[in-house]
C-alpha cells in the first residue's frame, strides 16, 4: 500500500472536512472563501481533486448521492483524523515558508516603486478594511487569532508601501 503524500493543502482539506462533515467539495469551497483563503491561497479546482486524492489514500471516506446531482460527500476517516492531529502537534517553526506577493515580486524585478506603491496601498487598504469587518468574528480562538495576525500583516504592508510612495526607503 502506498503512502499518500500530504501537503499543507491536504491538511486544509482534512481540517475543513473535520469541522463540516459531512461535506461536499462545494461546501469546502464556501468555507474556504469565508476564512482560510485569507491565509492560504487555494484554487477551488484543487479542493475537488484533493478530496478525491485523500479518499483514494484512505484519509477521507466518500459517498456518492444516488439521485439528483450525484455529489460526492466526504467524511474524515480515523486515519485522516490521526494524520491531521499529528500535523497540528508538529511545530511550525523551521517549516518552509514563502512570501508569495506579486507586488514584492514586481518591486524586486525593477518596476517603478512609487507607482507600484500607490496600487499596493489601495489593495492593502481594501484587505485591511475586510479584515476589520471580520474582526472579533470566528467561531474558534484560532480563527480569531489568525485574523489578528492578518490585521497586523496588512498594517505593516501599509506602513511599508506608504514609505515607498513617499519616496523614502522602507526604514528611512
Amino acid at each position: 500500500m502506498s503512502v499518500t503524500r500530504l501537503t499543507e493543502t491536504s491538511y486544509v482539506v482534512l481540517g475543513l472536512i473535520e469541522r463540516l462533515q459531512p461535506a461536499t467539495p462545494y461546501d469546502l469551497k464556501r468555507a474556504a472563501e469565508a476564512g482560510v483563503e485569507y491565509l492560504w491561497a487555494l484554487p477551488h479546482t484543487q479542493l475537488y481533486s484533493e478530496c478525491a486524492r485523500l479518499a483514494e489514500g484512505g484519509l477521507l471516506s466518500e459517498k456518492r448521492e444516488e439521485t439528483g446531482r450525484r455529489r460526492r460527500i466526504y467524511r474524515i476517516t480515523a486515519a485522516g483524523g490521526r494524520a491531521l492531529a499529528e500535523w497540528l502537534e508538529q511545530p511550525a517553526a523551521g517549516s518552509e515558508w514563502e512570501l508569495r506577493d506579486p507586488g514584492l515580486l514586481k518591486l524586486f524585478l525593477g518596476t517603478d516603486p512609487v507607482e507600484l506603491a500607490r496600487d499596493q496601498i489601495a489593495a492593502h487598504e481594501a484587505r485591511l478594511a475586510e479584515y476589520e469587518r471580520l474582526a472579533g468574528g470566528g467561531p474558534t480562538e484560532g480563527m480569531r487569532l489568525a485574523l489578528e495576525a492578518g490585521l497586523g500583516h496588512e498594517r505593516e504592508y501599509l506602513r511599508f508601501w506608504r514609505r515607498i510612495a513617499a519616496g523614502k526607503g522602507p526604514e528611512g
